[in-house]
């Protein structure tokens, strides 16, 4: 009897690809990285109180160059003047990361934000496996760095 082959799994990103292009492309995003990368793209400071809802692009007029588009952006209410006077910034950023000048105008809706990144804090490592690993340290001198390389080394070897 033959043995089967190795079963492989798609990754889920991979098989509903097609699903989250239509739905972003519905909201005028030609590529989701502008969602999926705001915080790479606008900074971690102004990601943090807004996000990009759609981008509304301009009918195409024969014969004209084409308009640039309006970026939406939905901001929590007492950041949104903040996000109005980092506007420029913002466009730029936006224009840079698509490579050519693609969006000219901000539309700002307030509303609370639809997602919420938590940040999680990596817990401390376990005070038995720094002190195996600062065992393990005999040879460094100062003191502090034991202790750093310590810590470094139980949170490696506990992830």
């Amino acid at each position: 009897m033959s043995k089967p082959g190795p079963i492989s799994a798609k990754p889920l990103s991979i098989l509903l690809s097609d699903v989250f292009t239509d739905a972003y492309a519905k909201q005028g995003f030609a590529a989701r990285e502008l969602v999926t990368r705001w915080g790479e793209i606008a900074g971690e400071r102004i990601a943090a109180y807004c996000e990009p809802l759609k981008i509304q692009w301009p009918r195409p007029v024969e014969g004209q160059p084409q308009e640039p588009a309006t970026l939406v952006l939905r901001v929590e209410g007492p950041m949104a003047l903040e996000i109005q006077h980092s506007s420029d910034v913002i466009l730029e950023r936006v224009n840079r990361f698509f490579g050519w000048h693609a969006v000219g105008r901000l539309t700002i809706r307030q509303a609370p934000l639809s997602r919420r990144d938590r940040v999680v804090r990596p817990r401390a490592p376990d005070a038995r496996a720094v002190a195996r690993e600062a065992a393990n340290l005999k040879a460094v001198e100062d003191d502090e760095l034991r202790a750093a390389l310590a810590r470094l080394g139980a949170s490696i070897k506990r992830n």
